[in-house]
């Protein structure tokens, strides 16, 4: 890539933003600023299984009642000029039991028009 290092590095902490705004229950409400992030072409691959596409999303965040998790090991990692694999771990700990479940998180971010739009994520749960 011909980006440079600190190029770079602004871009990770900008996509960790974002990243961190789609885990927040008021902007996952708003249909408005979801829609502005995610790619027409949006897909995900849920950590239940099932595939959402964009829509189905925007339809689903804008009642979900959403407790966010705490967001670790954030990396990002550099596909091409303008994509970026970003992968943390979502963790959410039952309040009633102080079980942990623990998932594996990636999504794929590209640059359109000077403006980062979620392509593609995916959730796994990881092994206990």
């Amino acid at each position: 890539m011909t980006t440079n290092d600190s190029t770079n590095e602004a871009a990770a902490a900008h996509l960790l933003a974002l990243e961190c705004e789609l885990l927040d229950p008021t902007v996952r409400r708003d249909r408005a600023r979801v829609s502005a992030l995610l790619a027409a072409d949006f897909v995900e691959f849920g950590s239940s299984g099932k595939v959402w596409t964009r829509e189905e999303i925007l339809e689903c965040l804008e009642t979900e009642a959403h407790q966010p998790p705490v967001m670790e090991d954030f990396e990002c990692r550099w596909i091409a000029e303008g994509v970026a694999l970003v992968l943390y771990k979502s963790i959410r700990t039952d309040a009633a039991t102080g079980l942990r479940t623990v998932t594996l998180r990636s999504s794929l971010w590209s640059k359109e028009s000077g403006v980062w739009r979620l392509r593609f994520h995916q959730g796994t749960r990881a092994a206990r």
